[in-house]
């Protein structure tokens, strides 16, 4: 039953969403074109899934690898950051300038750097999404209650003892909600650099889809690929979702079942 409350609105909000889109759609007659009913899709995603499935292997691929990237060296940077405040005040803003620059501007770049393909995609992701974690996890560890530092020191603990038992677990919650927010951003950033940099030896991205559906004015098959993009994104967030529940369920009041 608690599964059914769970699933039961979403499912009932899409059923009608469709419903009205679909209507709207035909009693309007408005060209496949410009906007496709949902019917439509469907059976471009039918017709065209193999190509839809194979490009979302090679985007998923590259968003993963972006994420990963992102979990790690977001994680040391925000360590590193912690460590001294003069650090922080040094190095922060940069940091920032990661999530202000047009991925899009810098896309021929990485192309230049790491080749056509797989890895310029992979970076692309990374640089999209790694703020969140570098923000968020900074944050945890700067949140540490000042009385629990210093009973560590009383006890004479080594930084490296308070990092490990005290400001990572205190930071954990943090870190999870930053990963939350990367894995829908790799992603996207996966997606904006396959625009530029995607054709590789492994096959086209959803990116590549999305521009050739375009030109051809597919636009069934455009939504499709969107769609699929959107589910790739969802899955990614339901890994880090279901690992934060496994980590947190036992301490932290975020991840506990509402009574």
């Amino acid at each position: 039953m608690r599964a059914l409350r769970l699933i039961a609105p979403p499912f009932v909000a899409l059923v009608v969403i469709v419903s009205v889109w679909e209507f709207l759609a035909r009693a309007l007659a408005i060209p496949l074109y410009l906007l496709p009913p949902p019917s439509a899709i469907a059976v471009a995603i039918a017709h065209d899934l193999g190509d839809l499935a194979l490009a979302a292997s090679v985007t998923g691929r590259a968003a993963v690898y972006g994420f990963l990237l992102s979990a790690v060296f977001g994680t040391a940077s925000a360590v590193l950051l912690s460590a001294s405040r003069a650090l922080e005040r040094a190095l922060y803003p940069y940091t920032v300038f990661l999530q202000t620059v047009p991925i899009v501007a810098i896309a021929p770049l990485l192309v230049l750097w790491f080749g056509a393909g797989m890895r310029a995609v992979a970076i692309s992701a990374f640089i999209v999404s790694v703020f969140p974690v570098i923000a968020s996890t900074l944050a945890g560890i700067r949140s540490v209650e000042p009385a629990l530092r210093d009973l560590f020191r009383l006890y004479g603990a080594s930084r490296f003892d308070t990092l490990r038992k005290l400001e990572l677990p205190s930071a954990l919650p943090n870190l999870v909600t930053g990963l939350r927010v990367a894995a829908g951003l790799a992603v996207i950033g996966a997606i904006v650099g396959e625009f530029v940099a995607g054709f590789s030896e492994s096959g086209a991205g959803l990116g590549i889809l999305i521009l050739s559906s375009y030109r051809q004015l597919r636009t069934d098959l455009l939504f499709a690929a969107v769609l699929f993009a959107a589910m790739l994104g969802l899955l990614l967030f339901g890994a880090v979702n279901l690992a934060g529940h496994f980590l947190l369920r036992r301490w932290h009041p975020s991840a506990r079942e509402p009574s």
